[in-house]
């Protein structure tokens, strides 16, 4: 990369929390952030916003009357989006651009509308503008009363990253110095859950851990949902106030056998990962945040193509999906900030299933994977 970019603020809203003391001190228990709800018929396990978490989407929504008929999605966005500016010293009204993309957009809205006009025969007046995926990135715009380009792209489970990637581009081209990025999911639905059984991927687990991400031995799938949003501030240069750097960025994509499809041994993330490290020694890496959603093949394979890239010297291997579920397209952006959390804390994040030598290596540069429908990977190295 030409030029280092520093993220200068990262706020969340997730089912560990909403600001980063409780999120590190969730990341320390052994536990998990999940509950069973009533939905697709049956008692199911997600990962749900915490309740303090839940009361500040109340609360942002309560400040404006047009937030009354937004989805979640966008609202997560939005409380996220707020706590990051502020934190990263940005003025409302800048002219800041923003990219915060979703896998699946305002679908609990969606849904509803969708039952209404079943039942009705009538559409409400303001499904459509509410129900649309720049939805997203036009409210937060709104909310903040910035002046720049607002963007909102779907590229499934990697959406976050891209849209990382996409602020980096701008950054980088010159044509804007500063950029909110991220992705914002709340797929906690009774369809959603649905098509998720449907594919035969969903956790029938009903041990201590629903999701066993990482577990390679494992027999059945076991991803679970989770809901959530987390945006980052991204500037050019390496700023004193950095939370972290953007040392490498890469992207792939592979040809598909199948819908969902992934090869064996992962190309698109063996080729992501040797685009975000190739000018950086694989020994300088610490760690890597997988994608691992807790899916047999799913897992299995990124786990190769990092074998195929790092050989036997592998770095320390570690995903938040056992304990969060899998956020969708927000689930790369949160995968950030565990890893900016570990360089901050300098303290690996382990797993309860994947078994390593952990060494006391001060935790220095962490590769994130995300991976989504379609074969499209995306690899980011941070340093701090």
């Amino acid at each position: 990369m030409s030029q280092i970019i520093s993220i200068t603020a990262l706020s969340s809203i997730s089912p560990l929390g909403n600001d980063p003391k409780t999120i590190w001190e969730n990341y320390q228990h052994p536990s998990t952030c999940f509950s069973e709800q009533f939905l697709d018929h049956q008692k199911t396990w997600v990962a749900a916003l915490d309740a303090a978490s839940q009361q500040e989407v109340l609360a942002l929504q309560q400040t404006d009357i047009k937030y009354k008929s937004l989805d979640k999605s966008v609202l997560y966005a939005m409380v996220a989006a707020r706590k990051a500016m502020a934190q990263a010293g940005w003025e409302k009204g800048g002219s800041f651009g923003i990219n915060i993309g979703s896998s699946r957009g305002a679908t609990d809205l969606f849904e509803k509308h969708f039952q209404e006009y079943l039942t009705t025969g009538k559409a409400q007046t303001l499904a459509s503008p509410t129900t649309t995926l720049g939805n997203i990135s036009s409210w937060v715009a709104h909310d903040l009363q910035s002046t720049g380009p607002e963007i909102s792209h779907s590229i499934t489970c990697s959406t976050a990253l891209h849209a990382l990637l996409n602020g980096v581009a701008w950054l980088r081209a010159g044509m804007a110095n500063q950029f909110l990025v991220g992705g914002s999911e709340a797929p906690l639905t009774d369809f959603t859950i649905g098509q998720m059984r449907a594919l035969k991927i969903y956790t029938q687990n009903k041990e201590e851990y629903p999701n066993r991400a990482l577990d390679l031995d494992k027999k059945q799938n076991t991803m679970v949902l989770g809901e959530g949003a987390a945006v980052c501030c991204l500037e050019l240069g390496k700023k004193e106030n950095a939370l972290a750097f953007i040392e490498g960025i890469g992207y792939a994509t592979e040809i598909l056998e199948h819908n969902i499809s992934i090869s064996a041994e992962a190309i698109c993330f063996q080729k992501s990962m040797a685009m975000a490290l190739q000018n950086t020694p694989l020994s300088e890496v610490d760690a890597i945040v997988m994608h691992a959603p807790g899916t047999i093949k799913g897992d299995l394979t990124e786990y190769r193509a990092i074998e195929k890239i790092f050989g036997k010297q592998l770095p320390l291997l570690t995903t938040n999906k056992w304990k969060i579920g899998h956020t969708f397209g927000a689930s790369g952006i949160l995968s950030v900030e565990m890893a900016i959390l570990m360089l901050q804390h300098k303290q690996f994040i382990s797993t309860p299933f994947f078994n390593q030598t952990s060494d006391s290596r001060a935790i220095r540069k962490v590769l994130v994977n995300a991976v989504g429908f379609g074969g499209n990977a995306v690899s980011v190295l941070l340093s701090l």
